[in-house]
């Protein structure tokens, strides 16, 4: 199964499927970055809030898209050291957004947005070159 089957089938599974269709393997992870943000945000104003089953649902979506989507696409059998690292980082970032949703933790979730963010600002930088590369 290719890098791109393989983000086709997470990112439908996790029940995000706008844009979609059109979108190459690189826009489907970027994708699944933004949803797992947008979901950890709202988490986030659910527990402000005081809504619990709202922050268990939200936080149950990110850790969705992170779990099926995310650490679904890594392709471990090319990607050696780099795929084992990063499922292991996805793998932590599940354990900070199981740890804010049993204990109401803020702290948590800033962490799992925190190292989402900088995978995701990674992610978009190793795009640009080839998206500049198709317009020369």
């Amino acid at each position: 199964m290719t890098m791109a089957s393989r983000a086709i089938s997470a990112y439908v599974q996790t029940g995000i499927e706008s844009g979609v269709p059109e979108a190459d393997a690189h826009r489907l992870v970027a994708m699944l970055f933004d949803g797992a943000l947008s979901a950890i945000a709202d988490a986030r104003l659910k527990l402000n809030a005081g809504d619990i089953p709202g922050r268990g649902s939200a936080i149950s979506k990110a850790i969705a898209i992170v779990e099926q989507g995310l650490r679904a696409s890594l392709d471990k059998s090319q990607g050696g050291e780099l795929a084992a690292r990063l499922d292991g980082l996805y793998e932590y970032i599940v354990g900070r957004l199981f740890h804010a949703n049993l204990r109401s933790e803020p702290e948590a979730l800033d962490e799992a947005s925190k190292l989402l963010g900088e995978l995701q600002e990674g992610w978009a930088g190793i795009g640009a070159p080839q998206r500049e590369a198709a317009f020369v």
